[in-house]
């Protein structure tokens, strides 16, 4: 085969089992990887609590990855999040995805419960579970470096081991499995770090017809300014949109009450190049290499977590954020989340947390002690057991991102009908009302957005299934992958091939979440957006959002997506219909 290997390795941590099955080539061939993979193994699993041992967690890679197809070395890891009760996916990049491919597995699914603390080590053919007694309780990087010599490691930090509702999983190239709290899952199996080697090859179909498409991928890299430009991605990395946001009044800050922070300039992307001596860092074989490190090799904050520990929080003390993000690292927790629950708790006493007392604050999270119990839940539970649900600024239980809906609308409907909740990178509307690509839209007008929305999650679906990085749609687009995929695979896909099996995946998805209760009302964003202006200012009029625009574009939404006015389905038949 092809781009697969056809191979899944199950494996149980109650009683031990490490079973190799092959994967039905149908399912392959219409889910592709990652993502929409693992969706579909979570058929027969999605209703169950997040913390039932038979729960999955499953790394699941793209046909695209042990090729040298530009930004493919990545994987997805699918389960069902303990902070929002969504179905959850999160994509990383780094070695560890290169090396499951190389094990010669296209999936990794992992169930039950170990009655003690284990590592699972997977080389090549060899599957062993390890007693890591001695490793529970240790850091990201002391773990990392105590398994080093078995490969790549994907593990998490003591806020996995106390199931901290949105730990995450870090792996050893510092790159994470960040949303969702999927660490919580790993950790409620006892499950401490998966190894992982191997050395086998993948095949392409078309060797030749593989090569000219990556070359034109490349090609459309080095032409994208978004990209490879002076302010490009390649050069400053993501925090380079500190700036832009700030421009464009729409950073959120002291918990979403302004969007407009004054000292945002210290921590940007050439302010964090200039003091830090950023150097470029990435994932293995991309050749854009987005990510940036300090001169010492210390991972430095992508621009959400520059913006959620500065701005959000009223801190404009850079060393404080990049040792907020480090901390986070090694304690395995979720940027994101922890900078928008300080935030929340901040604004619920009155006081934000300062630059001093955040390390203490983040320790006691992750080890779910003093005020960090509390914290340790996420803002909106936080905020509901703080008599304040309204200053949760999340949606669907999982905290906004670093783009306040009031100065981007199709933002504002993004979070609402993304599956895992409020998230950016489902349909990620930046492109087009920020960054003006691949065409621009208005910011300011709900028009068109519905149909916008859903055509982007679709895209983005089989984007992450791939699994390839998003940044590459700055340059390429789904023409070129779907050629790659073409000569990888020896089947042929077109573009809208490649959306279709997007949009099966989008709702196989809001399916399995209105199974478990979702429905519009979990479409809907913190009243704040409808009630309060932002901070307008140099000629920019940041108003609140209109209700009724709002609930008219998420009737148009559900109207295209086939569902019913409380956005589900009357078809309960859908599942059975789906390979």
């Amino acid at each position: 085969m092809n781009g697969w290997s056809g191979t899944i390795l199950k494996v149980n941590l109650t009683d031990g089992s490490c079973i190799r099955e092959e994967i039905p080539r149908q399912l392959l061939e219409e889910y592709l990887g990652g993502r929409g993979l693992g969706v579909r193994l979570m058929r027969d699993y999605f209703r169950l609590d997040p913390f039932d041992p038979a729960m999955p967690l499953i790394f699941s890679v793209g046909p695209l990855c042990g090729t040298p197809a530009p930004t493919a070395a990545r994987l997805s890891v699918v389960s069902r999040s303990p902070l929002t009760g969504t179905i959850c996916d999160c994509s990383a990049g780094g070695r560890f995805a290169w090396r499951l491919k190389a094990s010669g597995l296209d999936a990794l699914f992992i169930s039950g419960k170990s009655p003690s603390p284990v590592v699972l080590a997977i080389n090549g053919d060899t599957v062993e579970i390890i007693p890591a007694d001695s490793l529970w309780g240790c850091d990201v990087s002391t773990t990392v470096a105590a398994l080093s010599d078995r490969g790549s490691v994907a593990t998490i930090g003591p806020a996995g081991e106390n199931r901290v509702l949105y730990a995450c999983i870090m792996t050893g190239e510092g790159n994470s499995v960040g949303r969702g709290g999927l660490g919580a899952v790993m950790g409620s199996k006892n499950l401490k770090a998966v190894t992982i080697n191997g050395d086998l090859k993948t095949e392409t179909a078309d060797p030749e017809l593989f090569d000219k498409a990556r070359r034109d991928v490349i090609r459309l890299f080095k032409a994208s300014p978004v990209i490879f430009g002076p302010l490009g991605i390649a050069e400053f990395g993501t925090p380079v949109l500190v700036d832009l946001m700030a421009q464009r009044r729409m950073a959120p800050t002291a918990n979403f009450q302004k969007t407009y922070f004054e000292s945002s300039d210290h921590y940007s992307g050439p302010a964090l190049k200039a003091a830090c001596g950023a150097k470029k860092d990435g994932c293995y074989g991309c050749p854009i290499q987005c990510k940036k490190s300090a001169a010492d090799g210390v991972h430095l904050p992508e621009y959400e977590t520059a913006s959620h520990f500065g701005a959000l929080n009223n801190i404009a003390d850079l060393h404080s954020i990049v040792s907020s993000n480090q901390l986070c690292n090694e304690l395995g927790l979720d940027t994101i989340s922890a900078a928008v629950t300080l935030a929340a708790w901040g604004e619920i006493r009155g006081c934000f947390p300062t630059p001093a007392e955040i390390p203490e604050l983040l320790q006691s999270i992750a080890e779910q002690r003093g005020d960090g119990e509390l914290l340790a839940l996420g803002s909106r539970r936080l905020a509901e057991q703080l008599g304040k649900p309204e200053l949760s600024m999340s949606v669907k239980s999982m905290e906004l991102p670093a783009y306040d809906p009031r100065g981007a609308y199709g933002m504002a409907l993004a979070y609402g009908t993304s599956a895992r909740g409020g998230c950016h990178l489902r349909a990620y509307p930046i492109s087009h009302e920020i960054l003006r690509k691949p065409v621009p839209t208005d910011r300011f007008s709900f028009s068109g957005k519905a149909r916008i929305i859903t055509i982007a999650e679709d895209t983005n679906a089989t984007v992450d299934s791939l699994v390839a990085c998003k940044f590459a749609f700055f340059g390429a687009s789904l023409e070129e992958y779907a050629e790659l995929l073409t000569a990888a695979t020896g089947i042929e896909y077109s573009p809208q091939r490649l959306k279709e099996i997007g949009r099966r995946i989008c709702l196989t998805e809001r399916y399995y979440n209105c199974a478990n209760g979702f429905s519009r009302k979990d479409d809907l964003l913190p009243e704040r957006f409808f009630n309060e202006s932002g901070s307008s200012g140099d000629g920019i009029e940041i108003s609140p959002l209109d209700r009724q625009r709002f609930e008219e574009e998420l009737d148009k939404y559900y109207r295209i997506r086939g569902l019913n006015a409380e956005g589900c389905f009357d078809d309960q038949t859908f599942l059975e219909k789906q390979p």
